[in-house]
């Protein structure tokens, strides 16, 4: 198990040497090491390790970071940014957790749980605001 994945079980791992380029889809956990260009779409956990690069846009549940993407970050339930972590690209999360010597070059904006919302309360200018998805 790795280092910074906490308790989860990471199932499969893109090892130093990978790169790969297109449309990535998981369910379960993902584990970057290498480089990857393209987009990702994930409902499940995302790992960009130390040193690894990442070129995408992303929409996952939970992601963190310690290696570099460049790209706009959508984190349904959970942003993490380790010690070196670095993102250059939007941020949209409902929570966000960020250690020293981290960076962020982009705008964040911070999500309301979807079970918060109340339609029939809101105005639909701002429920379309409050809408989990990304720009």
């Amino acid at each position: 198990m790795n280092k910074h994945a906490g308790n989860r079980k990471v199932r499969t791992v893109f090892g130093r040497e990978t790169h790969f380029t297109g449309t990535l889809k998981f369910k379960e956990s993902l584990q970057i090491n290498g480089r990857f260009d393209g987009i990702i779409n994930s409902s499940g956990f995302l790992m960009v390790e130390t040193g690894a690069v990442v070129n995408a846009d992303i929409k996952t549940d939970t992601l963190v970071v310690a290696g570099t993407i460049k790209g706009d970050v959508y984190a349904a339930e959970r942003l993490e940014l380790l010690h070196g972590g670095k993102i250059i690209g939007n941020i949209r999360c409902l929570y966000l957790i960020a250690a020293d010597s981290t960076s962020i070059q982009g705008r964040c904006d911070m999500i309301k749980d979807a079970a918060d919302i109340d339609v029939f309360s809101l105005p639909l200018d701002q429920l379309k605001k409050s809408v989990n998805r990304v720009d």
